[in-house]
């Protein structure tokens, strides 16, 4: 170094969330470093949900620490947990990560100059709309909106078969929960495949109504829990309004008009590690005929697929005190339908882990096959 001159210290990382469900504040950077911190849902206290790109690290390793962990949503949701990384943002693996004293820690060395790191991986709006469109371009489907979010975007719902009993699908009530529409993504996938034997037996035997994205506005804000409004979805089905919740308004009328037989709520599960379904024992309507069919429901399923089990899960409402609020416990009632909350992990499968993934996009979809095989052992019955 010559007498005098001064060393130019590298430039800090740099680290954006301008995009489609990006969300995370900086509080300080460094070359190979940062303490980042987790936005809210707007209006509301609900976050974990994270989405954000690294630019120019290529062959550095990072150190990426969360620092406001231990006052989110689920905390209990970052131990045992390991963040979502992509380069390309098509394949999407598991990053080394640990969890201690309320900081999530990322280490991660990028190959490239860009890398995307996600709580789960994400499902963007742009293929939610081709998912949509090529739903669309398949013989005897029809793609109708519900009515319109807060912010003004279409309630997409897919509907095809024709066979009387009435199957209603919906996902991503809660925005971050995108694996609950890569499921979507299987489930239409197959159901509009023409050379499927189970798929065409189930158009003929059944109707779809189908809302890959019931809440496309906090998908899109990079939401956790909460639409436009601030106000859980799935905590309105009692009681909707245009002002808070004109998505499960729009959707509920829908299903008054079609009647229910089946339904399935998708979601994803931050603390447990695997998947898992929720039923509506405790709603005052119920009957031990429901209560059978989706018993069985949950051993056929437990059968068909080794992604699924019945050991573990939620706590089970006393009788007559189920939270009618909640769109599994109000359907059930309200129709005399099956309903059901499907969980799946942010982390992954215990009973069959893959140290790569985790719990993925790929196995997402699959369990949604494993569903509609499941559903076709139930159809005849549910009348």
């Amino acid at each position: 170094m010559i007498h005098g001159e001064m060393t130019q210290a590298p430039a800090p990382l740099r680290i954006s969330t301008a995009f489609d469900s990006g969300n995370i504040e900086v509080v300080s950077a460094t070359a190979d470093s940062a303490d980042l911190r987790i936005r809210a849902d707007h209006a509301s206290e609900f976050y974990q949900w994270f989405h954000f790109r690294v630019v120019g690290a290529g062959g550095v390793p990072l150190t990426l620490r969360i620092t406001n962990c231990a006052g989110s949503a689920y905390p209990d949701g970052w131990p045992g947990y390991r963040a979502c990384v992509s380069e390309d943002r098509e394949e999407w693996l598991r990053a080394d990560t640990d969890y201690a004293d309320g900081v999530l820690t990322i280490r991660y060395t990028p190959a490239g100059d860009s890398a995307w790191f996600a709580y789960f991986a994400p499902y963007s709006l742009e293929r939610h709309l081709d998912l949509v469109a090529a739903a669309a371009g398949c013989e005897g489907v029809t793609v109708a909106s519900l009515g319109q979010t807060l912010d003004g975007r279409e309630i997409d719902c897919i509907s095809l078969g024709e066979g009387p009993r009435q199957v209603w699908l919906y996902a991503r009530q809660h925005p971050g929960e995108s694996m609950a529409e890569w499921w979507m993504e299987g489930a239409i996938e197959r159901l509009t495949d023409p050379h499927d034997p189970i798929a065409r037996l189930l158009r003929q035997k059944a109707t779809f109504h189908i809302v890959p994205n019931m809440n496309p506005d906090g998908s899109t804000r990079g939401h956790l829990r909460t639409n436009a409004a601030g106000v859980n979805l799935n905590r309105e089905w009692h009681a909707p309004s245009p002002e808070r919740s004109p998505e499960v308004l729009a959707t509920l009328a829908r299903m008054d008009e079609t009647g229910v037989d089946l339904a399935m709520d998708v979601h994803g599960d931050e603390a447990i590690p695997y998947v898992f379904i929720a039923g509506f024992e405790g709603i005052p309507n119920w009957t031990d005929r429901q209560g059978a069919l989706y018993t069985r429901f949950r051993e056929t399923l437990a059968r068909r697929t080794p992604d699924f089990q019945t050991r573990r899960g939620y706590g089970v409402a006393a009788p007559g005190k189920a939270n009618l609020s909640m769109s599994t416990n109000q359907l059930a009632n309200r129709f005399g339908c099956v309903a059901m909350t499907l969980e799946m992990p942010f982390k992954d499968n215990d009973d069959l882990p893959d140290p790569e993934t985790g719990w993925s996009p790929e196995r997402s979809k699959l369990l949604a096959h494993a569903c509609l095989d499941t559903i076709l052992e139930l159809i005849d019955d549910l009348r």
